[in-house]
């Protein structure tokens, strides 16, 4: 008699079921419950099913799941970029919460160009996702009518604008960047530059800049053209504004920098020029990623609360897709932290 662990003696064949069920003893009913929803039979059970199915390697047919349940149990996610980890966490935390749920994730990346976004969206949505998570709020009108004319679920993270049409998942950018520099005026800095990420096709960015402007007009400064430089996200384009901000008639006693690497960047060019971070000038960052500590001195910088928002992108999703209950929008804290790249004006 062959062996009961044997599907078939065709090696090529790939397991079924049904060979799932006679290797477990168990119905394939059982089996399905097991593999699909655990929460419906006994522990042991499922178990012993898993075993089974790991043994042959096996894995559910995708196809026949999504024609029956009518949902592909998949999320798409589309992030700006991979190149550096202020996105990292909170895609960590989103893929976690899927999981238990037994959704996967699928990500992309939009290398901030709107165009590219929406067509990754176009490859989601042919992919049948069951829902979307994006970055931020500007994009172009016909992003969003694709979305809303397929009825997918979609949530936005970083970013909570007020009295927005969508469902929101972030944190205020300008009232942290105004709180920032208020904290920065309070050290006695009176000449502050700024070196931000491209403000044109990002909100994040832009609200970031209108705050450190409306913190410096409400003590009677401003930021001047001069003052600031905008660059895309890498260390080295950090470095090279910074140069360009040092470079100036009279150089800035504080950089505040968009995000953290950005940040770093500068803390790189201060070296260069000879200057000592916070003793002949200061560099703040925004995000608080592990680079924040990894560098010297440690970056003063706003934390973000990065896995909040996966989180809550995923259960609100979960239950938008499953209840077909649209989720309110939920604005997060976000906080300052004071490290030695911060010091008083001289």
């Amino acid at each position: 008699m062959a062996d009961k662990r044997t599907p078939s003696a065709d090696p090529r064949r790939a397991p079924n079921i049904e060979d799932v069920a006679r290797l477990a003893g168990v119905s394939t009913a059982t089996v399905s419950r097991s593999l699909n929803s655990s929460g419906r039979v006994r522990e042991a059970t499922r178990k012993i099913v898993e075993t089974a199915a790991r043994e042959l390697g096996y894995t559910p047919n995708f196809g026949g799941q999504a024609l029956a349940s009518n949902r592909t149990n998949t999320v798409g996610a589309i992030i700006p970029t991979m190149e550096n980890a202020i996105f990292a966490r909170a895609i960590q935390a989103l893929q976690e919460t899927l999981a238990e749920h037994k959704v996967t994730l699928l990500v992309a990346t939009s290398q901030y160009r709107p165009d590219r976004e929406e067509a990754q969206i176009r490859t989601l949505l042919a992919r049948g996702v069951d829902g979307v998570v994006l970055i931020g709020n500007r994009r172009a009108p016909s992003a969003y009518a694709l979305l809303n004319a397929r009825g997918i679920p979609f949530v936005l993270l970083w970013s909570a604008p007020a009295n927005s049409p969508f469902v929101t998942i972030g944190f205020d950018n300008f009232g942290a960047a105004h709180d920032l520099t208020t904290r920065i005026l309070e050290k006695g800095h009176r000449r502050i530059g700024m070196i931000s990420g491209l403000t044109a096709d990002n909100d994040r960015a832009f609200d970031r800049v209108q705050g450190v402007s409306q913190a410096l007009a409400d003590h009677g400064l401003s930021l001047s053209p001069h003052d600031l430089v905008e660059c895309r996200y890498s260390l080295k384009a950090g470095e090279n504004a910074a140069m360009q901000l040092l470079g100036a008639t009279q150089r800035p006693t504080a950089i505040i920098c968009g995000n953290d690497v950005l940040a770093a960047g500068a803390l790189r060019a201060a070296r260069a020029s000879g200057l000592t971070v916070p003793d002949d000038m200061s560099v703040i960052g925004f995000d608080d990623i592990e680079l924040a500590t990894a560098v010297f001195p440690p970056l003063a910088t706003v934390r973000v609360p990065h896995r909040r928002m996966g989180v809550a992108a995923g259960e609100h999703l979960l239950r938008w897709m499953v209840q077909g209950e649209r989720p309110p929008s939920l604005t997060l804290p976000t906080e300052f932290v004071e490290r030695a790249s911060l010091g008083v004006a001289k």
